[in-house]
């Protein structure tokens, strides 16, 4: 008989810090000097990014009545799901989420220009450049989203962009929500949409390293929003404008169908229809490509 001492076995390792695994610390240091006061949170499973921060707002809207603010409550806060069960996009559409497949994160922050005109815009630049930086991949269809180009003013929804605003005491707030998606998605057999993904053309990144690339990026384009507004991003909008030259049909009942002609320097979408150039500036309006008659 062996009167050996049992030894236990080594205790089970620590599921590994998800902020480690996201790279948050060199994120932040990255990050800080152009968003003081900057926290970083990165969650498993939430239901909305925006909507948490937009909760947490209120929240400090709420305080800011009673005068018990705090600097923390006015600091910019960067929140990552590693998964989104309920995301929502514009005009109340949902936002699907898979983890590994998708980025989804908000950030929100105070923005002090009084004209935010051409915001959306700005942050889908600021996307588009930090995941294709020579623009050959990756368009923008006005006003909120990120395609896959697969030929002039042809292209696949690759990702997109929400914009939330709240007064809390006396600064205005934006909560920047952006769903990016990484791999192919499996949609339900009723959606019809074209969904494209990074996956096409980088096969090999990461959640983590998207979000590397693209926070840097926002940071330094919202700094040249509050600086200049639109207008000084117009241009590289411009050059990623999926629109611009091509038939497109709108849901404005002014303006059905007609030839897009870019996009002003307040952010508006210029359309010539029926030989007048309409002004497109509504968030309710829907505009799309028209699609090309068959052959």
């Amino acid at each position: 008989m062996n009167d050996a001492p049992l030894i236990p076995p080594p205790p089970a390792p620590n599921p590994a810090d998800r902020h480690s695994l996201w790279g948050i610390h060199a994120l932040w240091e990255q990050l800080l000097p152009m968003l003081p006061e900057l926290s970083i949170e990165v969650v498993d499973h939430i239901e909305s990014t925006n909507q948490a921060l937009m909760d947490r707002l209120r929240h400090a809207a709420l305080k800011a009545q009673g005068r018990e603010l705090r600097a923390d409550d006015l600091a910019p806060s960067l929140l990552v799901a590693v998964q989104q069960t309920q995301g929502k996009g514009r005009l109340g559409r949902s936002w699907e989420s898979a983890p590994g497949s998708s980025l989804t994160f908000s950030l929100s922050l105070p923005i002090h220009r009084a004209d935010w005109s051409g915001l959306s815009l700005a942050v889908g630049v600021a996307a588009a450049e930090a995941l294709d930086p020579n623009g050959h991949e990756i368009g923008l269809k006005w006003p909120n989203d990120l395609w896959r180009v697969d030929g002039p003013g042809r292209g696949r929804k690759l990702g997109g962009v929400l914009i939330e605003a709240l007064q809390v005491g006396e600064q205005r707030f934006a909560v920047i929500g952006i769903g990016i998606n990484l791999r192919p998605l499996h949609l339900p057999q009723n959606v019809q949409e074209a969904i494209a993904s990074v996956s096409e053309f980088e096969p090999d990144l990461s959640a983590p390293q998207a979000l590397a690339r693209i926070c840097p990026r926002l940071a330094q384009r919202l700094q040249d929003f509050e600086r200049g507004g639109f207008a000084g991003i117009a241009a590289a909008y411009a050059q990623r404008d999926l629109l611009r030259g091509h038939a497109v049909t709108t849901t404005d009942a002014a303006c059905p169908e007609g030839e897009s002609l870019g996009v002003a320097e307040d952010g508006a979408l210029l359309v010539r229809c029926n030989g007048e150039v309409q002004r497109i500036v509504s968030g309710e309006v829907s505009v799309r490509p028209l699609a090309a008659a068959p052959r």
